[in-house]
């Protein structure tokens, strides 16, 4: 950096040098072949200058691009698969028999397994929670029994999930109000 102002500094010695002795003589002095190649290599190194910060700024920007296009469509493939996953929920709580109740409980960790592999997580909600809008949705109004606060989960209908802070699904609840 001290090196490149140091050469701007010389070339701008070199031109007022030249200005100085064109006032005193009065005469308008040629520039000569090693001014007009240090004033031409000084425009050159200026482009490369600028072209190679907006090489380095495209390629941030593209690796940003794909990065963020690359966790959308993971967001995406997991969304179409949630809907497996709640199937395999409601076979678990109508299965009859313990064999089966085990086998489906296994595809289930495995299916969670591969979920936490890709950072999804489920986003925890109970019944009596108070609502949240920026992770529930509110499918259901029930009026408020015995106990119950107003704006508060009644039941949780559909899991939702969340891929670090963004929302994938969410969570379907009925609500008291």
């Amino acid at each position: 950096m001290a090196k490149k102002k140091d050469e701007n500094l010389k070339s701008e010695e070199v031109l007022e040098e030249t200005e100085n002795a064109e006032k005193a003589s009065g005469v308008k002095a040629e520039p000569t072949e090693l001014e007009k190649a240090q004033a031409l290599a000084e425009d050159y190194k200026r482009k490369w200058y600028s072209v190679s910060a907006e090489y380095d700024n495209y390629r941030k920007r593209n690796a940003a691009a794909v990065s963020k296009a690359y966790a959308d469509g993971a967001a995406e493939a997991v969304l179409k698969l949630l809907p497996v996953a709640d199937n395999f929920g409601y076979a678990l709580m109508s299965a009859s028999d313990e064999k089966t109740k085990a086998g489906i409980d296994k595809v289930i960790k495995s299916f969670n397994t591969v979920l936490k592999s890709l950072d999804v997580e489920e986003i925890e909600v109970a019944a009596g929670d108070k609502f949240d809008e920026s992770v529930m949705e509110a499918v259901l109004n029930f009026p408020c029994g015995e106990g119950e606060a107003p704006n508060s989960v009644k039941q949780v209908l559909k899991k939702g999930y969340k891929q670090g802070d963004k929302v994938i699904r969410f969570v379907q609840v009925a609500v008291t109000v």
